[in-house]
């Protein structure tokens, strides 16, 4: 049976074509590209589930994608706020999928500021994971986007970049 994995929610429905601007979930880069069989999810009662990505483009709020037999605007609407599913043997053999239980208790440094604390919960969001860290300046939020989280190593602390106004004062 094949594996499958959640790698992107579709946010805003763009254009009279039937493009949609989806963005990557659970800290994952992009992942889109043309030719990718994705299936939406939760599905439509008709109609198919799996459509293919004809192209990847650009939007200010994530990527603007055009799917196979969506193509207009009402299609593209009827998306917003599913989720595009993928067969893991389709995706690069190199992708890390996040264990999120073993986040918990590892070291998240700042590289301004140092130390944040330690991960104590992982919450899920639409968009994206934020981190629930507790340490010297209290409880941080800290939303798990590639701006935020170039990567996760498999030991050690994880290396951020905290947002203007994420971190209050220290304790």
């Amino acid at each position: 049976m094949p594996d499958y994995r959640v790698i992107a929610r579709v946010v805003k429905a763009h254009g009279k074509k039937g493009e949609v601007v989806t963005v990557p979930v659970h800290g994952l880069p992009s992942l889109m590209h043309a030719g990718l069989s994705v299936c939406i999810v939760p599905p439509r009662l008709k109609g198919p589930r799996w459509r293919k990505v004809e192209s990847v483009g650009s939007d200010s709020r994530g990527e603007l994608v055009k799917l196979s037999g969506i193509d207009d605007l009402n299609a593209a609407d009827a998306l917003v706020d599913r989720f595009l599913l993928v067969k893991a043997e389709d995706l690069p053999a190199d992708i890390a999928f996040l264990d999120r239980e073993a986040l918990i208790g590892r070291s998240v440094e700042d590289e301004e500021r140092g130390s944040l604390g330690e991960i104590c919960e992982v919450m899920y969001g639409p968009a994206n994971d934020v981190w629930v860290i507790r340490g010297s300046y209290g409880e941080v939020l800290l939303p798990v986007i590639p701006d935020v989280v170039d990567e996760i190593p498999a030991s050690g602390p994880i290396m951020v970049h905290a947002p203007a106004g994420t971190i209050q004062g220290g304790i």
